[in-house]
């Protein structure tokens, strides 16, 4: 199977992706300051894509109500204001009813040559077959540099957050997703949830949150993200999310952390490691 769409993504949906998760980073929404970039200008947010991938996950999967048990996410080049995206995903494997899905964001550049913005794989499981437990993963490790840009090896930060019923519909009128599991209590309880639940991009949008606007802070890129959802969130839910140095390279201006959300009964939702770029950062001297 395979299925695209297309979309053309303006500041304004910068704009409003940044009200709803938080991350207003300059590289999204300050014209002025990404123009002092490597970028050159604002580009989208990687969870903005995610959800873009996700609007075309629940429209190609047969029937309403596929559920995502992971995603992988690499963001090769960026994407612009006025930039016409194409999504593509096609299904490579199957294993236990289990979809594994390759997913691609691109643009057209000059010549009509396809740029990817956003690549990666997803697992799926589709209605009629029993969604698995999944367990969540621990971030890896590996030598790195003590500091960088004030930066350290086991500095965290975290926030707290309740999604509203508003912030999913918000979510579904700006990407596009209408998956009923995030829309519907009745549709949610048949694929095995006590209610709707948190679309996976929303979760991470509190990834994408800390990281733009905390630490590593403002001005930083995201190359890479990998994404696990162990257990459902539910709207209303007190979650919490953290993101947790792992590594730093100096040389490379690149930082892993470890990125976790849980709910208000400590269980993980969403786990998973970003890798991030802070050429651009704000203040150099430490985060904010």
């Amino acid at each position: 199977m395979k299925f695209a769409y297309r979309r053309v993504l303006q500041q304004q949906d910068f704009d409003r992706f940044a009200r709803l998760t938080g991350d207003d980073n300059p590289i999204h929404c300050d014209p002025e300051f990404a123009k002092t970039t490597h970028f050159g200008a604002t580009v989208a947010h990687g969870m903005m894509l995610y959800g873009c991938i996700a609007k075309g996950l629940a429209e190609s999967i047969p029937g309403p109500g596929a559920v995502q048990l992971e995603q992988t996410l690499m963001f090769p080049n960026p994407t612009f204001v006025g930039d016409c995206i194409t999504v593509s995903l096609s299904v490579e494997g199957e294993a236990g009813g289990v979809l594994e899905v390759a997913t691609v964001v691109s643009k057209s550049a000059r010549g009509g040559a396809p740029v990817a913005t956003a690549t990666g794989r997803t697992r799926v499981v589709p209605p009629g077959v029993a969604v698995p437990r999944i367990a969540s993963a621990g971030a890896a490790t590996g030598p790195g540099d003590a500091q960088l840009y004030g930066l350290r090896p086991g500095m965290a930060a975290s926030a707290e957050r309740a999604l509203s019923l508003a912030d999913l519909d918000e979510y579904g009128d700006l990407t596009g997703d209408r998956n009923p599991i995030f829309r519907d209590d009745g549709a949610a309880r048949e694929r095995g949830f006590a209610r709707r639940i948190v679309p996976g991009p929303l979760l991470a949008g509190m990834f994408s949150d800390l990281l733009g606007t905390k630490l590593p802070g403002r001005g930083t890129g995201w190359m890479k993200q990998s994404l696990r959802f162990p257990a459902p969130a539910y709207p209303g839910e007190r979650l919490c999310a953290t993101v947790a140095i792992t590594r730093l390279r100096a040389d490379k201006e690149l930082v892993n952390l470890a990125t976790q959300v849980r709910g208000e009964d400590g269980r993980v939702v969403c786990d998973g490691e970003a890798l991030v770029l802070v050429r651009n950062l704000e203040r150099k001297g430490g985060a904010c």
